[in-house]
């Protein structure tokens, strides 16, 4: 894998951007692997990355039926926190968190992590009381959080109406200075070019209509719109659609689908230094 730097891309300039090799490549399927993974977004492809890199497993197959990141991967907030209530959520989204922080350099491309932070707004009693339960729970699990007066998040988002007549009046807020975002397509294009710089073939446009099982229930591998593709392990990341590949399996997986609704604009200048997140106005 040819490695990005600012000395490749001087170079490419001076040839004006025609000798860049395609980040990964586009193979037909092999008849079987050691694995594989149904789903070519940001948890499929980290999965076969992560197989490849600390496991030394290479012979991995990404099937996804349309292009990759095209599925909730690119459609998500973005939105990188760990203030979670419970210590098992605390624990994995903060590893997910550090992880975060050094993705980019790790990918050797840029997946435009901006640990801007991520504020949560308080209007009522209850918002307080819970947000307060969150901010003593992460800071005795060593997490970082903080409540803030109106004044103090005014202070850090300028923008914000502290007025007692506004519509939904701001009675403080949690900060997280560490949370942020991330480019979702960014992430997933890192991930796929790492993976398939280690030997993973990410086969697109390829639908998964069947899991195949043996007389014993043992998989066998997956049908597909290219044919049938053998493997004994067989992971499935596709979202809020797992639930749908997993009956074709015979396997219930108790997941339900609720629309979130986000406003996309056009690239602004921003005015919100930060993530603000308010329960009681998009709830």
């Amino acid at each position: 894998m040819r490695k990005y730097s600012v000395f490749a891309i001087a170079r490419e300039a001076l040839r004006a951007h025609k000798g860049w090799e395609a980040q990964w490549t586009s193979p037909e399927p092999r008849s079987s692997y050691d694995v594989i993974i149904v789903g070519a977004g940001g948890h499929g492809l980290g999965a076969a990355y992560y197989l490849a890199k600390e496991h030394g497993i290479t012979n991995i197959a990404v099937i996804e039926k349309g292009w990759l990141g095209g599925g909730n991967t690119g459609r998500n907030t973005t939105i990188i926190r760990s203030n979670y209530l419970y210590e098992e959520s605390m624990d994995i989204y903060e590893h997910s968190l550090k992880l975060w922080e050094g993705l980019s350099q790790e990918l050797n491309y840029n997946v435009m992590y901006s640990p801007r932070g991520v504020m949560m707004l308080s209007h009522n009693i209850h918002d307080q009381q819970s947000f307060k339960r969150h901010i003593n729970a992460n800071r005795l699990y060593g997490i970082d959080n903080e409540w803030m007066t109106p004044e103090q998040a005014k202070a850090f988002v300028p923008v914000l109406d502290i007025s007692k007549t506004a519509r939904y009046a701001i009675n403080g807020a949690a900060l997280q200075r560490r949370g942020g975002t991330a480019r979702h397509d960014a992430v997933a294009w890192g991930y796929a070019r790492a993976a398939a710089d280690r030997g993973v073939h990410i086969i697109q446009n390829c639908e998964v209509t069947g899991i195949r099982r043996g007389p014993g229930g043992e998989v066998q591998g997956v049908e597909t719109s290219k044919g049938f593709i053998g493997a004994n392990k067989v992971g499935v990341s596709a979202a809020g659609h797992s639930s749908v590949v997993m009956e074709m399996a015979g396997v219930r997986v108790p997941l339900h689908s609720n629309p979130l609704q986000a406003l996309v604009s056009e690239p602004l200048k921003p005015i919100f230094p930060c993530v603000v997140m308010s329960n009681t106005v998009h709830a």
